[in-house]
């Protein structure tokens, strides 16, 4: 109760003819535009900038996981590709010795 002084309320004005003069009318338009904030220049922010949300710090754990799963997922890719490369090298390798092989006879005596 004892703050009640401090707190600031707002008035309707009623006009009665001639009883408030062009002084008066001047202070309480500056009256109440004292009391509308203006953005401030040293503080000023862009609205884009005002309304951008921060990222929770479960968003941030869940886009690290992502992030390093993603660098996982390449890592094994490459191992396979690197895998069915060597594969098809042996296969190469595999025919080659076949032919080699039934070329020179000796495929016979193993069969």
């Amino acid at each position: 109760m004892s703050s009640a002084w401090n707190h600031t309320c707002q008035m309707k004005r009623l006009v009665v003819g001639l009883m408030t003069t062009p002084d008066y009318n001047e202070w309480w338009v500056r009256r109440i535009n004292d009391d509308v904030l203006r953005p401030s220049s040293e503080n000023s922010q862009s609205i884009e900038e005002y309304f951008q949300v921060v990222p929770s710090e479960l968003e941030i754990i869940k886009q690290d996981f992502e992030r390093r799963n993603k660098l996982e997922v390449e890592k094994l890719r490459m191992g396979k590709t690197k895998a069915e490369e060597d594969l098809d090298s042996l296969k190469t390798d595999y025919k080659k010795l076949l032919l080699s092989m039934r070329t020179t006879g000796l495929g016979k005596t193993l069969e």
